[in-house]
């Protein structure tokens, strides 16, 4: 039986980019489903000339190593004809050993004969490889585990947008949106029905990916003091990152803590979030606050297994996700003054809009929201919440549920 490819939302970017002479990189964690998206892309294609390389496979990686033209005539001998347009798929683009040349020379050379759609599971290890000659021949794109929309996709569930949902959706939805705040969104993980076995394969997916692939990557030589350091920010998601608390804490040297961040933001694993001002005086504090790009993942290394419901921090790195797959990390802050008034997160828009996550409403009115509103002239503010989307009396509140968040665009 053919495996169902379902379609990632990030698709309707990428096909807007599929006719112009750029390479399309996409980026994101292993697991994640770039190999399943680049598959989708090439199914979509399948009356055009398109051809699907895996570097995971040796036998392509000692071809492409060898240089553009020796995959040339291994594509003349499958009878490519490259005086058509060929679509060409290069998978796990970082085993190359200079993906930056390698892929210079095809743009160059076969310029509107040959489009690349590449993947590569580690920002941080492209990085390090792809020099400045790439420069203005990508276009990048960041693949996420899934988010609440694509889960309910995965899971069978069928909703259409409406602007009041029905209480019984609201019900089903709120228990969907728990499991998918705990057990993460990675599509393996999603499609697993079993809960043992789904604790078991993120292990896994953690023992490869996390001690494994990110300990070569970033060269780390105490894996003992990352891994305690890992365990210990898995259990602050949506805290302040305070540095110097973690080098008393671990006993490893402030740098060498900036440096291991470093690697895991850039490997997919956290998201730094950083304060939202205007006036740097009066809002002195300037440290981030830290999110995981997946819950289920910080569950499993915070816990050991899953809970057994969610909390209030594991709910509110859940709204930063969807927050960020809708409209972009580099568009969320948080904002926090000396004075002790903050809010969890400031979107950037034509006005800002500031954003309060709260596990449970009761509808009182929420000072820090209430002064920063004042503060900047802002007419609404947004609660999001999960367990009791109650009613409230306060006229400059917008009360809405993590599955509404689409809202925010309006």
């Amino acid at each position: 039986m053919e495996k169902i490819i379902f379609e990632r939302k990030l698709y309707s970017e990428i096909k807007k980019f599929l006719d112009d002479d750029e390479i399309i990189v996409i980026h994101g964690a292993r697991q994640v489903g770039k190999t399943s998206l680049m598959k989708f892309i090439h199914s979509h294609l399948k009356k055009s000339n398109a051809y699907f390389i895996d570097l995971e496979d040796f036998g392509f990686l000692e071809i492409c190593n060898k240089g553009v033209d020796e995959l040339i005539k291994y594509l003349n001998a499958r009878n490519y004809d490259l005086e058509k347009h060929l679509y060409l798929f290069i998978d796990e683009i970082q085993y190359l050993e200079n993906p930056s040349s390698f892929l210079k020379i095809i743009f160059d050379h076969y310029k509107g004969k040959i489009k690349l759609i590449v993947s590569g599971s580690s920002s941080f290890e492209i990085k390090t490889k792809f020099k400045d000659s790439l420069v203005g021949r990508t276009i990048n794109f960041e693949l996420f585990p899934l988010s609440f929309d694509e889960y309910l996709l995965f899971k069978g569930y069928s909703l259409k947008k409406m602007a009041i949902l029905p209480e019984k959706i609201n019900i089903e939805l709120r228990e969907l949106y728990s499991e998918y705040a705990v057990t993460g969104g990675y599509p393996s993980i999603v499609l697993e029905p079993v809960l043992e076995k789904k604790e078991r394969k993120l292990k896994q997916i953690i023992n490869t990916y996390l001690k494994v692939d990110i300990r070569d990557i970033g060269r780390i030589r105490n894996l003992q003091k990352f891994n305690n350091l890992l365990e210990i920010v898995a259990s602050q998601q949506g805290n302040l990152l305070n540095i110097n608390e973690l080098s008393i804490t671990t006993g490893l040297a402030m740098q060498t803590i900036e440096e291991y961040l470093f690697i895991l933001e850039n490997t997919y694993v956290i998201k730094l979030v950083r304060p939202f001002y205007r006036n740097i005086r009066s809002e002195l504090i300037k440290m981030p606050k830290l999110y995981f790009e997946d819950t289920g993942i910080a569950s499993i290394i915070a816990n050991k297994t899953f809970p057994n419901s969610i909390s209030g921090s594991c709910f509110e790195n859940t709204v930063f996700s969807e927050l960020q797959k809708h409209f972009g990390s580099e568009n969320l802050h948080y904002w926090r003054t000396n004075k002790g008034q903050e809010v969890d997160f400031v979107l950037n828009a034509k006005k800002p809009i500031p954003i309060e996550v709260k596990l449970t409403f009761t509808g009182k009115e929420l000072t820090g929201l209430k002064y920063f509103c004042e503060k900047y002239n802002i007419e609404k503010a947004t609660i999001i919440t999960l367990n009791n989307k109650c009613k409230t009396s306060v006229s400059w509140l917008n009360v809405m549920y993590p599955w509404e968040i689409y809202k925010l665009s309006n």
